[in-house]
Parts: structure tokens; C-alpha cells; sequence
């Protein structure tokens, strides 16, 4: 079989793949779905655990792996083979990015642009080993840039919702229109279909993140980028392809050139994606190559085909120069992001914002923040929407992790779905009886604003939702003299300290929807000894002697 021939059906076979792995990565997404309690039985985090960037960030900032994350060594085989046939065989965020280009193909078919090797292709490099200080020095940012973090949380936080949105409306215009032809009714059609994707897709009511937009933003960008160059976000900034590429400096599998038979059309540089250089026979960049094939179909003449080598066998291709004085400069860059991280307080952990209330089973806050990746599997599982991509309140070290937010949302008694889909373990898989007794917050009550206490009204709320089956809020009753001197007994609520979990449920109900009467903070939460208000033994409201 001829390369040309044989070419043709590894292109198809690669379209196959990555259509299969994209589909995946979508089903897998959707059975991610919140289902009040339950974990999800699919494995929704395999891709982080195939993903050796996450592997080796985790490692690098915490010293240990959770368990499936050793799959990334899978990757690293497969790339010391083929190359960077990871970039341009599996990765789903690739995939999105060839559909985008191919828009661009097609506007350019008439006078096709040859773009060649770039040094700023390099960049993706910098970036990389800035990232790996900022994870040796305990700084996990890894997820902010991966490609899998980047499109779950964009996927799963701005365009789910979106859709969910759209749905609504179309389905609610229609319903309320009653658009019909005689007996037929369109709603007949439309209300199964709403029905689906509420029970199917979305499994909840409307759920919304705060600063999606922004996060969407990203994600658009990165793809319009495509009409500037192909495949821009894997050229210039994927971290991922640049470690990737790292590990395919001399790949077993190696393009090769017959140079007397070639007759320099470049039809082989127009078809590459990567700009790895195949119309340079000594000079192809196996770290910049994804293996896509499109290279030896191009060429009619046969002069192009992959071939095996030895790895000790001496490379007649282009090397990787990333040039000393600017790894230095990006190693730099990384170390004074970490300084800028760290120069807050909090980091410290000097002073605790009452706004980071993290999931139940989440580690120390340094720890968890050596973790997260950013990647939105705990958000999306959230039955309540509860769970919130964090902007100010951790700082810039913990942009875009998870903060429970009891304004928009609680968390749920009978759920630990959270702890048990985080692929890298920053919370922790906690057993459902264990996860009802953490602690994550406490409940305060505004005095300035309950009911009972500022305007002489009656009002149980935060008791009745109270899942503790004990109660956290109980009542104390007290005469009050009203403005017309005449006397009632009210119910004036009382949170105990020994049994609030600080769940959230209690504000996100209160009638005060601007500003709750009653707020939950992070006072009290399990996974800080220092951030505790209520000393222990302090119970007796009266100043007798509590033996502190």
C-alpha cells in the first residue's frame, strides 16, 4: 500500500477517533448530571485522570496522586511512540478547535495563506514551566489553562446553562402561544422534548454561575483564534501540548523525507495544522507534530511517510530551542505570580474571608488549592447550584474554584456527590454519614433584620428547613411589648453552634432575598482549627464561669 493510500485511511480512521472521544467526553458530561444524593456510576473524570499535566502538577504540589491519575502515564507512553498524537488524535478541546478551522479552510480555499513555524509557538513552553514552579511552590494553577479544565468548566458552566435557557423560553413561548392547526397542538410536540431535557439532560431547575459570562468569553476566544491561525490555542498556549511535546522530542514513529522526489510544491505546509516544518526534510518538528497525516495525503509525489526508528537512532529533525534566557524570564514571570498570589493575609492565613465556605470534605485551604484544578465536575454534580466558581473571595490563587455560595443555593443533607466526582481529590470522597456531620460554616442571625427581633413578626423559616434532625435553630419564646402597648409572645430563633453544619439552607430560605437575616460563613468549618468563633465548653449565655 502506498503512504499516500495508507494515509487516507488513517485520516478517516483519526476523524472516527476524535468524533468518538469528543462524543465521550459530551455523554460523559451529561451524565454529570445532579441527582439529589447519588454520585454519578459513569466515570466523568477520565479524562483528568488520562491528563499527565494534572498528574504531574498534583505530584509536583502535594507529593502524593490520587489513585486513577496514574492513567496519565498512558499518555506519556503513547506520546514517547507516536508523538503528539494525543493533540490531534483524542483531545476533545483539538477537536473543537479542527471544526473551527475548517470554517476558516473553507474562506480561504481560493487563496490559501502558507503558514509556516513560528517562534512564538515556543510560548506554550514558557508557559508550562511557569505553571511547574507555580505547582513545585504549592501553587496548583494548572487547571486555569489545561484543556480538559478549560472545556468542562466552560462547557458545563456557561453553555449548558445557555442551553438550558434557550429551551425554556422556546418551550414557555410555545406553551403559553398555543400555536395549533386545528386539533394539532405544537406543544404536544415540543412539551416531550422539554420534558426530556429537564429529566434527562439538566436533571434540576434552572441552575446559573456567577461570571460565566466571562468564562464563555474565554472559551470563544480561544476558538475565534482559529480564524487567525489554525489550531491557534495548541500552537502558542496549550501547557498540555507543550508538555506533550516535551516527551516527543524523538518519538519512535518519525516523518520522513525523500528529497529527490520532492518537488517543493508546499501542498504538505498548507495541509499541516501545526506548522511542524514537513516540507523541510532535516528540519520537522516532532514536538509540534500531531500526527494527523494530513501532511503524507497532501503529497502526491510520495515523498512523505511515517516511518519507525530506534530511540537511540540519530534524528535528522528540527530540535527543541526554547532558548535559556526566556525559560529563565517565564520561570521568573512564574515565581512573581506566586508572590502576587501570596501577598494577601489570607494566604496566610492571617484572616479568613467569611465568603470562602468550601464543600463539605475539602481540605486546608493551601492543600485544596494544591489540588483543584479547576475543572467544574464538583459545580455541575451540585443538585442546588450551590456550589459557585470562586472570583474574589480566594483570592487569585483559588480563581474559579469552588465556593459554596448559600445565596443562590445549599447544600443539600443528603448529597456528597461533590467529594466523590473530584478527579484529584481536593475533596475528599467523604461517606454520606460522615459528610452530614462536617462542618463547613455557621449560621448567624442579623438582628437588624429577622423578623421576630427588628419588627415584632412572626416568622419560623429558618427552623423548618433546618435538615439537622436534632435542629440547629431552635426557638425561645419572649413577650414583647408592641407600639399600641399591648403584649405578644413571639418565637425568636437561636442557632446552636454544637449542631449547625453551616449547610446554607436556613439564609438561601429566608424571606429576605436582597440581604438574608440570617447568613451562614465560614466561621467554624472543620477544615481550619484556627477559624473557630465558639470556644469549646462556651455554652452558658449567663457569664458564669465556662472553664475556657
Amino acid at each position: 500500500m502506498s503512504a499516500h493510500a495508507r494515509a487516507r485511511r488513517l485520516i478517516w480512521t483519526r476523524r472516527t477517533v476524535q468524533g468518538l472521544a469528543l462524543l465521550l467526553f459530551v455523554v460523559l458530561l451529561a451524565a454529570n448530571r445532579p441527582t439529589t444524593g447519588l454520585a454519578p456510576d459513569a466515570p466523568v473524570g477520565v479524562f483528568f485522570d488520562l491528563d499527565p499535566l494534572v498528574m504531574i502538577a498534583t505530584w509536583l504540589s502535594t507529593h502524593t496522586l490520587a489513585g486513577a491519575s496514574l492513567l496519565g502515564l498512558a499518555t506519556i507512553a503513547v506520546t514517547l511512540v507516536f508523538g503528539r498524537v494525543f493533540c490531534g488524535w483524542f483531545c476533545p478541546l483539538g477537536t473543537l478547535h479542527n471544526m473551527v478551522g475548517s470554517l476558516r479552510d473553507q474562506f480561504r480555499r481560493i487563496t490559501p495563506r502558507v503558514e509556516g513555524y513560528s517562534r512564538w509557538q515556543r510560548g506554550k513552553y514558557y508557559i508550562l514551566a511557569a505553571l511547574l514552579l507555580l505547582a513545585v511552590c504549592g501553587a496548583n494553577w494548572i487547571g486555569v489553562l489545561d484543556p480538559f479544565s478549560l472545556l468542562y468548566r466552560s462547557l458545563s458552566l456557561t453553555v449548558v446553562p445557555a442551553l438550558d435557557v434557550a429551551v425554556g423560553a422556546v418551550a414557555n413561548a410555545i406553551y403559553m402561544g398555543d400555536p395549533h392547526l386545528g386539533a394539532l397542538h405544537l406543544r404536544d410536540l415540543t412539551e416531550p422534548v422539554y420534558t426530556w431535557w429537564r429529566n434527562q439532560v439538566t436533571a434540576t431547575e434552572l441552575r446559573v454561575f456567577s461570571g460565566a459570562g466571562f468564562i464563555f468569553l474565554i472559551f470563544m476566544t480561544a476558538l475565534a483564534l482559529n480564524l487567525v491561525r489554525n489550531r491557534f490555542w495548541c500552537r502558542y498556549l496549550c501547557p498540555l501540548g507543550g508538555l506533550l511535546g516535551a516527551f516527543s522530542i524523538r518519538p519512535l514513529l518519525r516523518l520522513t523525507s525523500d528529497s529527490e522526489s520532492c518537488n517543493s510544491c508546499g501542498k504538505c505546509t498548507l495541509s499541516c495544522p501545526a506548522a511542524a516544518q514537513p516540507e523541510k526534510p532535516d528540519q520537522w518538528l516532532g514536538t509540534e507534530c500531531f500526527g494527523c497525516w494530513n501532511c503524507v495525503d497532501a503529497c502526491k509525489n510520495g515523498s512523505l511517510d511515517f516511518t519507525w526508528h530506534l530511540p537511540t537512532a540519530k534524528t535528522s529533525s528540527g530540535t527543541l530551542d526554547v532558548g535559556k534566557r526566556r525559560l529563565i524570564t517565564s520561570l521568573v514571570a512564574g515565581a512573581g505570580g506566586l508572590a502576587l498570589m501570596r501577598m494577601t493575609p489570607q494566604a496566610h492565613g492571617k484572616t479568613f474571608n467569611p465568603a470562602l465556605i468550601r464543600p463539605p470534605g475539602s481540605r486546608a485551604e493551601r492543600e485544596f488549592l494544591q489540588r483543584c484544578v479547576q475543572c467544574g465536575l464538583c459545580m455541575q454534580v451540585c443538585p442546588t447550584a450551590a456550589l459557585q466558581p470562586a472570583w474574589e473571595q480566594a483570592g487569585l490563587e483559588g480563581l474559579w474554584s469552588p465556593v459554596l455560595v448559600p445565596a443562590i443555593g445549599y447544600c443539600e443533607f443528603e448529597c456528597h456527590a461533590c467529594g466523590q466526582v473530584c478527579p484529584t481529590q481536593a475533596i475528599e470522597p467523604l461517606t454520606l454519614d460522615v459528610k452530614k456531620k462536617a462542618n463547613i460554616g455557621l449560621a448567624v442571625i442579623d438582628t437588624t433584620r429577622c423578623l421576630p427581633f427588628a419588627y415584632d413578626r412572626e416568622c419560623i423559616v429558618c427552623e423548618e428547613h433546618c435538615p439537622i434532625p436534632t435542629k440547629a435553630i431552635t426557638f425561645e419564646l419572649r413577650d414583647v411589648e408592641l407600639r399600641d402597648g399591648s403584649s405578644r409572645t413571639l418565637k425568636f430563633p437561636v442557632v446552636d453552634p454544637d449542631l449547625c453544619t453551616g449547610c446554607g439552607i436556613c439564609e438561601t430560605k429566608c424571606p429576605f432575598q436582597d440581604l438574608a437575616a440570617i447568613r451562614v460563613t465560614s466561621a467554624g468549618e472543620d477544615r481550619h482549627p484556627d477559624n473557630q468563633p465558639v470556644l469549646p465548653g462556651g455554652n452558658d449565655p449567663y457569664g458564669q464561669d465556662l472553664g475556657y
